[in-house]
């Protein structure tokens, strides 16, 4: 148990570290007017198109003249398209130079995502806008609200498997699964009320010293995660009224023997209290959704079943007051059987959902913490494998005999000595030894009083070593899932990147350039596009990352890139990038971009011995 406290410790730490921005799971689709466009007119509003369903803050749009004056704007609403835009109206013209537009909004799987983006009216200007669209989350209530999500995790995996492990192993004695339940019911509800009270800094990324306004607290309970919250707490009250209902007409907690409608009350709040999860995380947002959420549930369930009830079997084999019967072990190894199966399935489901594509397997952060989450789920399924082969020795050995007991007389005097067996040595004869005929060794460990000194004693301390080395690596792969629930999947960033428009960054105005270039050498076959980063899209050192996608829309290999950089209106260029192939991208470390304007940008792709083309792109480098 201190290991497992330990580790918990440092997948606490893994998370507070792990809060970073890019943790939205909207993308930033397209805009109009867009990103660095020069209107010959004053445009009546902004949208901004997402990929996926996204809710509004009181402040999600603010727009700044070329003066770093704030623009009167109408309130913030969906467009045209639907709920995965955000549009903002103006009131009057605007005037001519290049406008700043911050937004942020809240996705639809509940993560806040923020970003800006620059036009121009009459002709792009010099801008005095100096704004930050600020992170995505404030560092401490991100931390904090992904710790929340966490113990939320582990206490629902408590909760249902301890409860399932009740109803279907049959524990001879529950008793020591009493303060396991309660202990994960309280968990969950003040990981609950915890994630509540920090929904709404969480959304507009302030410190959690706001949580407490009740402005605040009013905003939390409008959106759909918030509610979300707020169901879970009511289930975990109806659940502790029909706990409460039971003691009271059976007098116990834990009934060895649960009744068919409390089996169905039990399953129905389960099931409930799941979708509590997949109505306000990635199931609810992409395509599929009622399958996604279909399929969220099933996942959610058959871990809990899993690591819940092997927490539960684990504290049972260390706690229990009389030895656990095979048959005990035997049903929760078929049960968890059954969960592994639904968690493989779900989970295949999940990655294909989320990902999009084999490439984004490595490409992505949301790939690669998926490759390291089926790493760690590999470990576990081989220790599941160890304890199944412990559970078949378990139940194949003999049944430990129970100690034969003396009855006491009433009134607690001396009893009368048992029946002398013919076997029993007399006071005055000599221990028997092993040269003897029949003789029994007389050795520590040999009598039934002592664990481990039968076959069936081995095999479940043995049970017990495994089921314990099970726990820990299944609470590490919760961590890892929690992170993963935080990170923008694979076919978000895809379908982000194919439109032209990077997923929304974390800080600054821009904080990243980022250009999708089509080019055609004019042979079957020798067209597509180049997309470029520069990061941070500022005056200085930027670095540039180019991945060249073919004609299926698939990664391609190119055997040579060459990228340079002109600003016309000053003279100065063209500056080579010197991109090298990095496998799989082009990059360079540092190009020196030093004057703000309206860079443009050269692209030379290659792509045999003969064929190549040269095109050109217009970037905006800010100040």
């Amino acid at each position: 148990m201190r290991a497992l406290t330990l580790l918990g410790s440092l997948l606490a730490a893994l998370l507070l570290a792990s809060a970073a921005p890019a943790s939205a799971h909207a993308a930033l689709r397209g805009s109009d007017p867009a990103d660095g466009a020069v209107l010959k007119s004053s445009p009546a509003s902004v949208t901004l198109t997402f990929t996926e369903a996204v809710g509004l803050l009181d402040d999600s749009f603010r727009v700044y003249d070329p003066t770093n004056h704030r623009v009167d704007t109408g309130e913030a609403g969906h467009g045209p398209g639907g709920s995965d835009t955000a549009r903002i109206t103006f009131p009057k013209k605007l005037g001519t130079g290049t406008f700043t537009v911050a937004w942020r909004v809240v996705s639809a799987d509940s993560h806040p995502v923020s970003g800006a983006l620059t036009f121009s009216v009459g002709k792009p200007s010099a801008t005095a806008v100096i704004v930050s669209a600020g992170p995505v989350e404030n560092p401490l209530t991100g931390s904090l609200y992904n710790i929340g999500r966490y113990v939320a995790y582990l206490a629902v995996a408590l909760l249902t498997g301890t409860v399932a492990f009740l109803a279907v192993c049959r524990p001879p004695d529950p008793a020591p699964l009493r303060t396991p339940v309660r202990t994960a019911w309280w968990a969950l509800l003040a990981a609950t009320l915890f994630l509540f009270v920090l929904r709404s800094p969480y959304e507009e990324g302030t410190s959690p010293a706001t949580a407490f306004d009740l402005s605040a607290l009013a905003r939390s309970a409008s959106g759909r995660p918030g509610l979300a919250l707020l169901a879970r707490v009511a289930l975990l009250a109806l659940a502790a009224a029909l706990h409460l209902l039971l003691r009271k007409r059976t007098g116990r907690d834990l009934p060895s023997s649960p009744s068919r409608p409390l089996l169905a009350a039990a399953a129905a709040l389960s099931v409930a209290l799941a979708l509590t999860w997949a109505a306000a995380e990635h199931a609810s947002a992409g395509i599929q959704v009622p399958l996604a959420m279909t399929s969220s549930v099933l996942h959610l369930l058959s871990m809990a079943l899993w690591m819940g009830g092997l927490a539960a079997l684990l504290i049972t084999l260390q706690r229990s007051a009389v030895p656990l019967p095979a048959a005990v072990v035997t049903r929760f190894s078929r049960t968890a059987f059954g969960a592994v199966t639904v968690l493989v399935v779900t989970g295949v489901y999940q990655s294909w959902r989320g990902l999009g594509s084999w490439q984004a397997l490595t490409d992505t952060s949301y790939g690669r913490l998926l490759l390291v989450k089926l790493a760690g789920v590999t470990l576990l399924l081989a220790a599941a494998s160890q304890s199944r082969r412990w559970t078949a020795r378990l139940a194949q050995a003999p049944a430990v005999p129970a100690p034969e007991r003396v009855p006491l007389p009433v009134g607690g005097g001396p009893a009368d000595p048992p029946a002398e067996r013919q076997d029993t040595p007399r006071p005055d004869e000599p221990p028997a030894t092993r040269d003897e005929p029949g003789a029994t060794p007389n050795e520590p460990g040999d009598t039934p009083d002592e664990p481990g000194s039968t076959p069936a004693g081995r095999h479940q301390a043995a049970l017990r070593r495994s089921v314990l080395a099970e726990v820990a690596v299944g609470v590490a792969v919760l961590g890892i899932t929690t992170i993963l629930t935080g990170t923008l999947p694979g076919r978000a960033a895809a379908e982000a990147a194919g439109s032209g428009t990077a997923p929304a960054a974390a800080a600054g105005i821009p904080a990243a350039v980022v250009a999708l270039v089509p080019f055609d050498v004019g042979t079957p076959n020798g067209h597509g596009k180049v997309q470029i980063t520069l990061d941070p899209g500022r005056v200085g050192a930027n670095s540039v990352q180019a991945v060249v996608f073919g004609p299926d829309g698939g990664i391609s290999a190119v055997p040579e890139l060459r990228l340079s950089f002109t600003l016309a209106a000053q003279k100065i260029g063209p500056l080579p990038a010197n991109v090298t192939d990095r496998g799989g991208y082009w990059a360079a470390d540092s190009v020196n971009l030093p004057i703000a304007g309206e860079w443009t940008m050269s692209v030379t792709v290659r792509i045999s011995d003969l064929d190549q083309v040269t095109v050109t792109k217009k970037v905006r480098i800010a100040a």
